[in-house]
């Protein structure tokens, strides 16, 4: 493969998948570790995509008003969904009371909840269907349902979540991002997601690193209001943020 095509397939990988590690390029395109180094300082140096620690994700910020449904979302970054997953489960305690909202990350999370005396509301119908059979005490929004995601929206969704109070929540989101905070294409979705973290104690953003410096068209939320759980921040600015929790392998880094 020549070079030029080889950088054009690399690029065509992270516009797809938001971001990819140096392991995944070279099993990938079968090349080399100081190639696929080489061939990603070049795009940097070019300003077509940005170099993270291990990889390299989109450039700068990206504005998206598409929002792909969840049978596109589920296998995408699925072992970094896996790790963060695996962490915030790890977050839940005895007697607390959970908000889950929709979402393939968030629904990754039961698989790894070991927790029993534990009481969960979420907006996601395949989500109340996994915990109640995992025996867990589960309240399920009523509302609009949202095929996209899968989500239960709208007016009678967020007069339910009012009268609720919240230990911790879990949130997953469209875009992370310092200045415009987190965000979804849809109003209705927003405003449940916004809504519930305003009844909440302790809240969660679980994210890959794709969804850094990406910017959808509804804020629910300001970036300093929740921690975010991502596997790796795409550079200081954001992995030196307090609020900001890098894990590995479901553990801390």
């Amino acid at each position: 493969m020549l070079t030029e095509e080889r950088l054009q397939a690399i690029w065509r990988i992270v516009k797809e998948r938001g971001s990819v590690s140096i392991q995944e390029l070279m099993d990938t395109l079968n090349i080399s570790e100081s190639t696929a180094r080489r061939d990603l300082a070049l795009l940097d140096e070019q300003g077509r995509l940005q170099k993270v620690r291990g990889g390299a994700m989109i450039a700068g910020d990206t504005y998206s008003t598409r929002e792909d449904t969840v049978l596109q979302k589920k296998d995408k970054n699925l072992e970094q969904k896996r790790q963060i997953a695996r962490y915030a489960a790890s977050l839940i305690e005895a007697d607390d009371f959970v908000y889950l909202d929709a979402g393939t990350t968030t629904e990754l999370m039961i698989d790894y909840i070991t927790e029993k005396k534990v009481t969960f509301v979420t907006n996601a119908v395949s989500h109340a269907r996994k915990l109640s059979q995992a025996g867990y005490s589960t309240y399920i929004l009523g509302g609009e349902f949202k095929a996209t995601t899968e989500a239960i929206v709208g007016e009678e969704a967020i007069e339910s979540l009012s009268k609720y109070n919240f230990t911790k929540g879990f949130w997953g989101t469209n875009g992370v991002h310092k200045k415009a905070g987190f965000s979804t294409p849809d109003v209705k979705e927003a405003k449940v997601k916004q809504t519930a973290m305003e009844h909440c104690a302790e809240r969660y953003v679980l994210t890959d690193p794709s969804k850094f410096s990406q910017i959808s068209c509804v804020k629910f939320g300001e970036f300093a209001n929740a921690c975010i759980i991502t596997t790796q921040a795409p550079d200081e600015s954001y992995s030196q943020c307090e609020n900001v929790i890098e894990v590995e392998g479901g553990d801390k880094k």
